[in-house]
């Protein structure tokens, strides 16, 4: 499996030091199949993020109703559950790739009236912000801290 064995390359180098062919022997498959199924090593990365948070979406959609600070605190949970994840994604300065999935939780989309589009968006992107500080201080706050932060902002 490519992911698995990517994230082992990943622990002890860059990304930009993990090439194709290395990622393709290691992973026991040709390049032709990794480009096949990816377009990029970050690809992986993706895939990887949206199988993590896939589990952790249904449930969440099956709850629509469910208040938007209840979401952000599983939101927080579900990366202290993966923290080891997240913490190799911060140290290789990767944590970028978590912005398109925070962006589809919020389902920000083009065609949602514009004050609706513009709330979500600034929601959207200040919880990426936030994350993105979370993990650079080390997670030091739990998830209910992060989502009582969160709240006493207004968000």
């Amino acid at each position: 499996m490519p992911a698995v064995t990517f994230l082992t390359l990943l622990k002890v180098k860059r990304i930009e030091d993990i090439s194709i062919s290395e990622l393709c022997v290691s992973a026991g498959i040709g390049r032709a199949s990794f480009y096949r199924n990816f377009n990029s090593k970050e690809d992986i990365l993706r895939g990887y993020i949206n199988q993590l948070f896939y589990g952790w979406k249904s449930g969440w959609e099956q709850n629509g109703n469910m208040p938007f600070s209840l979401v952000i605190g599983m939101i927080f949970e579900h990366f202290e559950q993966n923290r080891e994840f997240y913490q190799l994604l911060n140290e290789r300065h990767l944590i970028y790739l978590l912005k398109d999935v925070i962006l589809d939780i919020m389902v920000l989309k083009p065609d949602l009236p514009g004050g609706e589009a513009y709330a979500k968006a600034f929601v959207a992107y200040s919880l990426y912000g936030w994350t993105e500080v979370w993990f650079q201080r080390g997670m030091q706050e739990s998830p209910e801290e992060m989502k009582q932060l969160f709240q006493s902002q207004g968000l």
